[in-house]
C-alpha cells in the first residue's frame, strides 16, 4: 500500500515504508484500517509456514537456479510466497484461471514486488512460446484438470530445462481433485508429453516429480 495515496497522519508515515514483517500487530492493524478507510481493496493470501513439499521444491530450485520461472495455478500463494521469499531477485510470471486471484498478484507487483508477473491463463492453453521458461513449477494442479495429457504436453512445451510439478499421492476428500497419479503414470504422462527424463521425491502424502526436459 503507497502512503502517498492514502490519508494519513505524520505519525502513520513509517507504516507504508517499512516492511510488513517489522511491523507490531498493532501497527499491522493500524495498516488495515487505514486501507479501509480510503476504501482500497485488501486482498487475502496464503502465507503460512512452509509446507513439506513446497520446502522439497524450493530446496530443488536451489540447486537448478532458474533465469526465469512459470508458476502454474499460484492460487492463494502456499508456493508463490515462499518462492518469492527465498528468490528475491528471481523473475516469476504467474499464472490463474481466477480473475480475482490474478487482480490480487497484480496489486502485490504494484505495491512493489517488481519481480512477480501476473496473467489470467490456462495449463491446457498456455499464451506462451515454446521454450518460454527456463523452469515450470506446477504445485498440486494437475488433480483438478480434466485433460492432464495436453495440460503436461502445453507445460513441457514453453519450459527450457526442467518442469516440477507435486501431486497428491493418496486419496482424500477434496472434491475439485478428479485425478489420482502414481509415479509410473505420472512418469508415463510426462515422457509421452516430451520430457526426456523424470525422476520422483516423496513428502507425506504427496509425490513430487522432476522432469528434465533439455536432451
Amino acid at each position: 500500500m503507497r502512503g502517498n495515496n492514502v490519508p494519513h497522519t505524520p505519525a502513520d508515515a513509517e507504516l507504508f515504508s517499512a516492511p510488513l514483517d517489522t511491523l507490531t500487530p498493532e501497527q499491522q492493524q493500524r495498516l488495515i484500517a487505514l486501507a479501509r478507510q480510503a476504501e482500497l481493496r485488501i486482498h487475502r493470501f496464503k502465507h503460512t509456514i512452509t509446507l513439506p513439499r513446497v520446502a522439497k521444491v524450493l530446496g530443488a530450485l536451489k540447486g537448478i537456479g532458474p533465469s526465469e520461472l512459470l508458476d502454474i495455478g499460484s492460487g492463494r500463494g502456499a508456493f508463490l510466497w515462499p518462492l518469492l521469499d527465498n528468490f528475491p531477485h528471481q523473475p516469476v510470471t504467474a499464472i490463474d484461471t481466477l480473475d480475482y486471484r490474478v487482480a490480487g498478484l497484480l496489486a502485490v507487483r504494484n505495491g512493489g514486488v517488481t519481480t512477480l508477473t501476473a496473467q489470467l491463463a490456462d495449463a491446457t492453453t498456455l499464451p506462451f512460446a515454446e521454450r518460454s521458461y527456463d523452469v515450470v513449477t506446477m504445485l498440486e494442479v494437475l488433480e483438478h484438470i480434466p485433460d492432464t495429457q495436453r495440460a503436461l504436453a502445453e507445460v513441457v512445451r514453453v519450459a527450457q530445462r526442467f518442469v516440477l510439478l507435486s501431486v497428491p499421492s493418496k486419496p482424500d476428500t477434496n472434491p475439485e481433485h478428479i485425478h489420482l497419479f502414481d509415479a509410473n503414470t505420472l512418469e508415463r504422462l510426462l515422457l509421452a508429453a516430451g520430457a526426456q527424463r523424470v525422476r520422483f521425491d516423496h513428502v507425506p502424502g504427496h509425490l513430487l516429480a522432476i522432469a528434465s526436459i533439455e536432451t
